[in-house]
């Protein structure tokens, strides 16, 4: 249900606030730089949103720099290799996003001249684009006056109008209500301005309500129940999946990887041979189930959550002499000092510390 009050100046408000205390993020053009005469970089804007997403900002800060320092600009990023931009991404997460960054970084380049479009409608053309990414570019790189409507903004908005329907399904109330009161006037900066809000002082628990611009406004807060917005449908359990992970280690202190095919989960990315586990089938968990025949050793089991599922591997270690191939083309060995430089996802690189304790251990390589 959607309680009506008066509409007080939101934007006026909140605006105001942002001026004294915006956060300095390295994409960012604050009001100081805007007012010195700096405009955002779009390409900025979007690999942080793209990379943003599931994220936390402490997360994507190194990874923004690294990218900006590999590919200055998004015609760069076309042109890097895809096992370059994998590995470039690895540890980030939801990988599909990075597939779908290079995609879109090609159809900026090759469609568009290297110049991304300024409208929600068209930004939604490009790859791995949806309503919230668009948005949010439109909004900040070309002060389009777009509803953006992400985690935090989600919060706020639900709070301040004690919207009690339950998430996904109160999305659209949500996002009309930002449409409502988002201004034509710095549609960015407000957009920036709620996203802070959310994330520094209207806050999952222990809201720093006294300190926020609505607080005369909050009809969650003057109902003292700040906290239990947004509403949730109920969680449903994730199914378990288990597996194996084998770790083969040959006399030159190479590890075998291969390459997972192109689509699908963790699709790209480099991986340690596995059993034939998926999000919806289990895949073998012993030695009967590996790649080739060694003397392998139990090394103990982890696990690793996915958007949708658990996935609990059983690891398996094998030192192998170092002339040892397994004639599949998407397989090779490679220093273990050199596993940072691999597009290797969070969960394999829990299966490599698993069997290697010190496989990524920096100091060791110095």
């Amino acid at each position: 249900m959607l309680h009506k009050i008066e509409n007080p100046p939101y934007a006026d408000m909140l605006l105001a606030w942002y001026d004294r205390h915006h956060r300095d993020l390295p994409w960012r053009t604050s009001p100081p730089m805007t007012a010195k005469g700096l405009r955002a970089n779009p390409y900025h804007v979007w690999l942080s949103e793209v990379m943003l997403q599931q994220t936390t900002v402490q997360a994507v800060k190194p990874y923004f720099a690294k990218f900006l320092a590999l590919w200055p600009r998004v015609e760069d990023l076309a042109a890097a290799p895809n096992e370059d931009v994998m590995a470039a991404w690895a540890g980030l997460g939801y990988y599909a996003r990075a597939r779908n960054l290079k995609k879109c970084a090609e159809a900026v380049a090759s469609e568009h001249g290297g110049v991304f479009p300024d409208t929600e409608e068209v930004l939604k053309k490009l790859p791995g684009i949806g309503d919230y990414t668009a948005a949010a570019v439109a909004a900040i790189a070309f002060n389009r006056q777009s509803a953006v409507l992400d985690g935090n903004v989600e919060r706020v908005i639900s709070r301040l109008f004690c919207i009690d329907a339950p998430l996904p399904g109160s999305k659209g109330v949500m996002r009309a209500k930002v449409a409502e009161i988002t201004p034509a006037d710095r549609p960015g900066d407000f957009a920036q301005a709620m996203m802070d809000l959310g994330a520094t002082i209207c806050t999952p628990k222990r809201p720093a309500c006294a300190l926020c611009p609505f607080n005369g406004h909050c009809l969650a807060l003057s109902q003292d129940e700040p906290e239990r917005f947004p509403v949730k449908a109920a969680k449903k359990q994730k199914p378990v999946r288990v597996g194996a992970a084998f770790i083969a280690v040959n006399d030159r202190g190479e590890i075998l990887l291969r390459r997972r095919v192109e689509t699908g989960l963790l699709g790209g990315m480099t991986e340690v041979p596995t059993t034939a586990w998926t999000a919806r089938i289990d895949g073998g968990i012993d030695t009967d189930h590996a790649p080739f025949a060694a003397e392998w050793e139990a090394a103990g089991t982890i696990t690793h959550v996915f958007t949708h599922f658990e996935l609990r591997l059983s690891i398996f270690r094998a030192k192998v002499a170092s002339g040892l191939t397994t004639g599949a083309n998407d397989e090779w060995w490679e220093p273990v000092t050199n596993l940072d430089a691999q597009a290797l996802p969070t969960v394999m690189k829990k299966a490599i510390s698993q069997a290697i304790p010190l496989a990524f251990d920096k100091s060791r390589k110095n």
